[in-house]
């Protein structure tokens, strides 16, 4: 059996999916379903059984109920609101939970593989696993770090497989209930459709309009590369996933625009509550995740949101 926590998530949703099209149908999906909107991911999967969030929490806490073999834990279940300034149920959500995961995987030598985030990297300008690189932002982005520092001062005891993902900016099918935070390939793309400009923020901190760069990353890919530790259990760590090779938001608008035939670019007013909370540079350093052998190749900006762009079109129509 596989337990993916957010498993009716953005990219817990498409893990649960590439795992069925592998075989594997012996899939506990654990995650909150408040917003029931998110059934939507997960109505075409196959999987074993279904548990709330706080039920599962209480399960592996209290030890009283056996599982059958569990050959892993995908620990996706995360609030990714970088907004949200609420502390409180931010470190309840992404540390305690995660605590809690992480000691039940520990104990029962259960593999672990986590999603962190390239929120923790803040405002800087290198993107490598250390911690002279690590200034987080927001509240969000110290909820993961925090865990990650956990996962590092007792890795060493640990007799079984712990990886923490470092996801950058992800895009792809299923992140419609996110909202506000859906990728931008999203966003921009809603926009065509409802009055054919596309929104992109005026220039800060030295770039100019729209020519702010993140390391976009397609959802296939990065379930791929998790998928990739699954099967390589001796390999533990923190590592970065990202394409390394970073796009700017003019060349996002672009693609949305050139695959509809249609469309113009329109600078807005960069937000006061963003102004010293927000990344105009994200880039992978992906040596650490070269070094242990993942060579997963993922694809260009281009292949990744023809696709998308494809089956979202689709969809909405």
């Amino acid at each position: 059996m596989i337990i993916v926590t957010g498993g009716a998530g953005f990219i817990g949703s498409n893990l649960v999916r590439a795992l069925n099209i592998s075989g594997r149908k012996d899939l506990l999906v654990v995650d909150d379903l408040s917003d029931g909107h998110k059934f939507q991911n997960i109505a075409g999967c196959s999987i074993s059984d279904y548990f709330d969030k706080d039920e599962f929490a209480q399960i592996i806490e209290s030890g009283k109920r056996k599982f059958d073999k569990i050959d892993a834990v995908f620990h996706l279940g995360a609030c990714s609101d970088t907004t949200e300034w609420d502390g409180r149920m931010m470190l309840d959500n992404n540390y305690r939970y995660s605590k809690e995961v992480l000691h039940f995987c520990m104990q029962n030598k259960i593999p672990l593989i986590y999603a962190s985030s390239a929120a923790v990297y803040g405002t800087g300008d290198k993107f490598s696993e250390d911690a002279d690189c690590e200034n987080p932002i927001n509240v969000y982005a110290y909820s993961k770090l925090l865990f990650d520092n956990y996962v590092r001062r007792v890795m060493e005891k640990a007799e079984s497989q712990i990886v923490g993902l470092r996801y950058f900016n992800v895009y792809g099918r299923g992140e419609a209930h996110k909202g506000e935070m859906a990728s931008v390939a999203y966003q921009f793309n809603k926009q065509i459709l409802e009055d054919s400009k596309v929104k992109l923020f005026e220039g800060i901190s030295g770039y100019s309009d729209g020519e702010q760069l993140r390391d976009f990353i397609y959802v296939d890919d990065v379930v791929a590369i998790s998928r990739w530790f699954m099967s390589a259990p001796q390999v533990s760590g923190i590592f970065n996933v990202g394409t390394g090779d970073p796009h700017t938001f003019n060349d996002m608008a672009k693609t949305v625009i050139d695959w509809h035939g249609h469309g113009e670019i329109e600078y807005i007013s960069f937000p006061e509550k963003l102004r010293n909370n927000y990344q105009s540079f994200t880039k992978a350093d992906l040596t650490r995740l070269r070094s242990i052998g993942c060579d997963y190749k993922c694809n260009s900006l281009e292949s990744g949101m023809k696709e998308y762009l494809g089956w979202l079109n689709k969809t909405a129509a």
